[in-house]
């Protein structure tokens, strides 16, 4: 496998406010790697970089093995961005927005004709061929700007969080489509708020926190990060004495956003938990498997008085 995307040791500065300090990343060729961390850690930073719109102060950085400051058009412009908000021309059919956007990469008037046939086919939006795109709903909106960020056939793709703003069926249709862009080859950069979402797409995910990389590996190796094997989410009247409890028992508590999770050890099932916790006025429990949510609260963090055990 080659790497497409290398960042080393990279730096950014804004003024006085250092956004990244000391930035590394490395993305493989054909694979899904997840961006996540809270807001202000530097992801939108690191996306305008790789997309050459923004300059970095020190460090390296690599696209398809060509230094990001001095890309060549040729490098360039196989590089597709679909962000956040749709920037699409309301008044505009589908069609017409995605012929603009081709003349703008250079085709030809065949080439342009060729690659918008293929696109409304590729994205069903045949439907649509005489509705303006202000007309159309949030999650076909989205689905087209998907297709627009596709229309120079990019090897490096970057998606800033391309769900947020859609319902769950249009969710899980760009979902099937972005699987199938990465059947096809494409590598993705995703950023997302919604960790299901990367759960489900990401073949591995990096984890952000002021400026850096906190934590890289696949699902199953962030999950193995954690200190359990399943997370019991306990509501009680007294905080106090389930944590006490927990930590008696030996298991490792969280308390995120008022929500008291502990770590199990093993799968248990209820019963065995309300036994364990018996005397501590329990109102309700739930245990799941440890997920992608419970990895990045691990590893990324809050507060760190709120881990205890």
């Amino acid at each position: 496998m080659t790497t497409a995307l290398q960042m080393k040791d990279v730096h950014k500065w804004f003024g006085s406010h250092q956004v990244l300090d000391g930035f590394n990343l490395h993305i493989e060729t054909g694979e899904i790697l997840g961006l996540l961390g809270p807001n202000g850690c530097g992801k939108t930073t690191v996306l305008n970089i790789v997309c050459n719109l923004l300059s970095y102060d020190e460090g390296e950085v690599l696209l398809m093995g060509e230094p990001i400051n001095k890309l060549s058009f040729q490098v360039s412009s196989r590089v597709g961005f679909c962000t956040q908000r749709t920037a699409l021309y309301p008044d505009l059919l589908p069609a017409e927005n995605l012929l603009f956007f081709a003349r703008l990469y250079g085709l030809s008037e065949t080439q342009c004709k060729q690659r918008v046939a293929e696109l409304i086919s590729d994205f069903e939006l045949d439907a649509f061929a005489t509705t303006r795109v202000g007309q159309l709903s949030g999650g076909w909106q989205q689905r087209l700007h998907l297709a627009v960020s596709l229309v120079n056939r990019p090897l490096f793709l970057v998606l800033d969080e391309p769900t947020s703003a859609v319902d769950l069926q249009a969710r899980m249709d760009l979902w099937k489509l972005i699987d199938g862009l990465r059947e096809n080859g494409t590598t993705i950069l995703l950023t997302s708020h919604y960790l299901p979402e990367a759960e489900r797409l990401c073949s591995r995910v990096a984890l952000m926190r002021n400026g850096q990389v906190v934590a890289a590996g696949s699902v199953p190796e962030l999950l193995a990060r954690t200190p359990g094997q399943a997370v019991a989410k306990v509501q009680a009247t007294n905080n106090e004495a389930i944590m006490q409890r927990a930590i008696n028992l030996g298991w490792p508590v969280r308390h995120h956003a008022g929500e008291i999770r502990l770590f199990l050890p093993h799968p248990l099932s209820l019963r065995e938990i309300i036994d364990a916790l018996d005397g501590t006025n329990v109102s309700a429990v739930s245990v799941q498997p440890v997920t992608l949510e419970d990895a990045y609260l691990e590893l990324v963090g809050e507060d760190p008085s709120t881990v205890l055990g």
